[in-house]
This record gives structure tokens, sequence and C-alpha cells, in this order.
């Protein structure tokens, strides 16, 4: 089974680790790491913005992306959020293997 690594950001920590816990209680990832407070600086609606964000990278079986992504802008405050779907090319085999068990039982 193939694996992917899904990037998001958001401006709220409590907001972060309840999307993550949400997503890993809905075996839609394996795992998702949250790091920062991290700097942003993009440009939205004409100007160049600065907001500290929080990163998560979360961990998951490739064919669950689409379903990902979806919650993930269903439970995501911002109006343009940031979803990047990168694949893993090799890794652990241990690891990768547990990312497979852990989402295989997703509903």
């Amino acid at each position: 089974m193939a694996s992917c690594l899904v990037l998001s950001t958001l401006n709220d920590r409590q907001r972060a680790e309840t999307i993550a816990l949400t997503l890993v209680e809905e075996r839609l990832v394996a795992c998702v790491n949250i790091v920062g407070p991290a700097l942003s600086v993009y440009h939205w609606q004409g100007k160049i913005e600065r907001d500290e964000e929080y990163v998560l990278l979360m961990k998951t079986a490739t064919s669950l992306t689409e379903r990902l992504m979806a919650r993930l802008q269903q439970l995501h405050p911002y109006e343009v959020p940031e979803i990047l779907v990168l694949p893993i090319a090799a890794g652990a085999a241990a690891y990768l293997d547990w990312i497979a068990r852990t989402v295989q039982s997703a509903p």
C-alpha cells in the first residue's frame, strides 16, 4: 500500500489538535505531527501577511487522500486552506507497514 504525507497549516494550536485527533480517530491518518509555531509570510487579498501558524504533518495511505482532503476541508477554518499531498518514495518498511495497518480499517 502506497503512503503519502499531507501538509496543512492552522493559526490556532487548539484547533490543530482537535483536527488531528478527529482525523486519527476516524482512521483517515495514522499519525499527525503538529509543529510550530512557525512564521508564515504570504500574499492574501492584495497584501503581504505575516502569521504564526502550526504545521500539520499527516501520514496516510495514498488511497485515502481524497477522503482525507474532503474531511480536512470540512474541519478547516480557513477560506483557502493549505492542503498538499506529497508521495513517500521510500521509508522504513516497519513504519510504512504501520501506516497501512493503522488506516486499513478506515470506515
